[in-house]
């Protein structure tokens, strides 16, 4: 199974820029495009959080407008940047959403189970799933404790060394990380919200985040450290999951490169 991961895209009403430079509307586009430009085209595409900037419900039919043109199903999660209550709106039709409350979720019909956390806290940009959604995982992770399980949440669960991202980080990981170290079965956590492809080792199993098919955070590590982003190079995550083999991971960058050339 080939899993695509597309995250932060940020997109805006139409014909508006993203912090008024860069138009992310249109990244967001060739990004999908990408995807179906891919030798091996993905079975399903997870959008990891912050799908919009401003959560207004003009933004939310711009992205529905865009993922139009998607030829592969996709699942959601909200971002710090989602409205929770116009994302469910925009998106009645997904019917794994549930009808109130946080967007938790569980798919069970593909070869790996995927278990979303909604962990966004209405009115603030920290990470946080709460009490009812530690015990709604805690009872879905029992529901089936062998089948690989993908776990995916817009917030990664550790520090990153850039100060004014780590400033509205998810804030308390450990009670989360207790209950996936319980479970031998989760193969690898997904994530967004930093605008950056970071790797780390947790709670047992290995936390992946996404970098933004708009613009990259500057790796910028020193404790005053200044915000900054790039319009770096667009990119996505390709996640390739066999029985023998186990799942891998790939940083897939968007765009047109040189290439290819006959070096093997």
């Amino acid at each position: 199974m080939l899993i695509a991961q597309i995250s932060d895209p940020h997109v805006r009403p139409a014909g508006q820029l993203y912090q008024g430079v860069v138009d992310s509307n249109r990244m967001f586009g060739e990004a999908i495009q990408h995807l179906h430009r891919l030798d091996c085209r993905p079975d399903l595409v997870l959008l990891t959080g912050d799908l919009v900037d401003e959560g207004k419900p003009e933004e939310y039919a711009a992205a529905r407008g865009l993922l139009s043109a998607l030829a592969i199903p996709y699942l959601v999660i909200p971002g710090n940047h989602d409205h929770r209550d116009n994302f469910r709106a925009a998106f009645a039709d997904h019917a794994y959403l549930p009808a109130e409350g946080a967007l938790h979720y569980c798919i069970d019909e593909h070869p790996m189970r995927i278990v979303a956390l909604d962990s966004c806290v209405p009115g603030h940009h920290y990470g946080d799933v709460g009490a009812d959604g530690l015990a709604w995982l805690q009872r879905t992770l029992e529901a089936n404790p062998q089948k690989p399980t993908l776990l995916m949440l817009h917030h990664p669960p550790f520090f990153s060394g850039i100060p004014y991202m780590d400033s509205y980080r998810y804030m308390e990981p450990e009670p989360l990380a207790a209950i996936v170290r319980s479970f031998e079965n989760i193969e690898v956590v997904l994530c967004g919200h930093v605008h950056r492809a970071m790797l780390r080792r947790w709670a047992g199993t290995v936390v992946c985040s996404c970098p933004s098919s708009t613009t990259e955070i500057a790796l910028r590590l020193a404790a005053d450290a200044a915000p900054a982003s790039y319009l770096g190079p667009p990119a996505c995550m390709l996640h390739l999951w066999d029985e023998f083999h186990g799942l891998i991971s790939h940083l897939s960058h968007i765009g047109k490169a040189e290439g290819p050339y006959p070096f093997f």
